[in-house]
């Protein structure tokens, strides 16, 4: 497999993806994952090289959105605790089920981004079906595992996470019916990167911590969990062999989709963090907080409503060139830079590092898409290849495992520790 030169491409998605989810967390739940999926499903055909994609880069957004943003309903505080335990039970305990919980993540982000690029005017996936067979799945596991053998992983938080496990097993089986071996890969890499990626970050959160580094570390595991999945994500797609399909989508699901990405969901993440009386409680104690609030709430509506207007104008006949792709990006993840921004009190002259290091990514990231060289990959596979994941699986675990050792080593008692044994 020559897959040697995608290395700057995987690289773009990584750093999308992983810029997005590192600002979701100043918004958290579906709605903030499902906007950092969409930055990654659309960094994701912006350079893959695909003509026949570019037509379906909304869709693409939408499904990288919906799977990735359905993990945000799985609760991992307590999880993240654990991850911070003095001994290896429960440190090895808290890391393995953040790498479970990341690799929910990505098995819904990219097996639905998988599903896309998949379906052809021959050979459609039938969407109707598969959302039932997910719906019928999640509930089913969710009854089994929780309430009847009372498997909890985080009690007594949400066990939300067994209704995306089976969502997830349901949607590989629906792959493997139907002989789409290509998106059942990316389904695979993408679980492995992000569940690395959520176990590693948060080793290095309890690093960062031990050490009292000056930094938000929470946010050095977001980004991880969003640099790893991405790459899976990237890796899966570009070392996979996909039909030609240079069918245009029909304006109308085009448009829907774009409404669901630009309109809808802003508009949750204004109502559930930007909204004024949000801001009150968020700003907390600084001097002329009501004034600052209308400010914040005022300035993040206009540029929203700036944004959907520019997309749906530039977007709006369907036949979309690389360029297209690469503006719906970089205005879509710079307005959640600018809404960073203003949540945590930019107006009232509060700023972190942190956020400037979102600039520097986005920054990076135009740099690589102008400067950097993309290619379709030369050679693609279709196989399904279970030894090497069970291999790789195997030799994660293996990792977590010491990285569960030498975090205990470095500590004692931690602030927030958690054990479940």
């Amino acid at each position: 497999m020559n897959i040697k030169k995608q290395g700057i491409g995987i690289l773009v998605v990584a750093m999308s993806l992983a810029t997005a989810w590192a600002i979701r967390g100043q918004f958290g739940h579906e709605q903030g994952a499902a906007w950092a999926g969409a930055i990654g499903g659309l960094a994701l055909v912006m350079v893959s090289q695909r003509k026949d994609w570019y037509n379906k880069m909304v869709l693409v957004a939408l499904a990288s959105a919906i799977g990735w943003g359905a993990g945000g309903m799985i609760s991992y505080g307590k999880v993240v605790g654990y991850g911070h335990a003095n001994n290896f039970i429960n440190a090895f305990y808290g890391l393995s089920m953040l790498f479970v919980i990341g690799a929910l993540f990505g098995l819904l982000g990219g097996g639905l981004v998988g599903l896309v690029l998949d379906s052809t005017q021959k050979n459609k996936v039938k969407w109707g079906t598969l959302i039932a067979e997910m719906v019928a799945g999640g509930l089913i596991a969710y009854f089994f595992l929780i309430e009847q053998i009372r498997f909890k992983m985080t009690p007594p938080r949400s066990e939300a996470w067994a209704i995306i496990l089976g969502a997830g097993l349901a949607m590989l089986l629906y792959m493997a019916r139907q002989k789409r071996n290509s998106a059942i890969r990316v389904a695979i890499y993408s679980a492995l990167g992000g569940g690395f990626g959520f176990a590693f970050g948060n080793f290095l959160q309890v690093v960062g911590n031990v050490m009292e580094i000056p930094f938000n570390m929470w946010n050095v595991m977001e980004y991880s969990i969003g640099f790893f999945g991405g790459s899976g994500m990237a890796y899966g797609v570009y070392s996979s062999k996909w039909p030609i399909d240079e069918t245009k989508p029909k304006t109308w699901v085009n448009r829907i989709a774009l409404f669901v990405i630009a309109v809808f969901i802003p508009l949750i993440v204004y109502r559930e963090t930007l909204a004024y009386e949000h801001l009150l409680k968020r700003l907390g104690e600084i001097s002329n907080i009501e004034s600052v609030a209308f400010i914040s709430t005022t300035t993040v509506a206009v540029i929203l409503l700036i944004v959907a207007i520019l997309l749906f104008w530039k977007l709006r006949d369907g036949a979309y060139k690389k360029k297209d792709i690469a503006l719906f990006l970089f205005v879509y993840l710079s307005s959640y830079i600018v809404m960073s921004y203003v949540v945590t009190g930019f107006f009232a002259g509060k700023m972190v590092i942190n956020h400037h290091l979102y600039l520097l990514n986005i920054i990076l990231i135009f740099v690589l898409f102008k400067k950097g060289k993309f290619y379709e990959a030369a050679t693609t596979s279709g196989k399904i290849d279970t030894k090497k994941w069970f291999v790789y699986l195997l030799a994660i675990l293996i990792v977590i495992a010491l990285l569960a050792l030498i975090a205990i080593n470095t500590h004692g008692e931690l602030l927030g520790d958690r054990n479940r044994f």
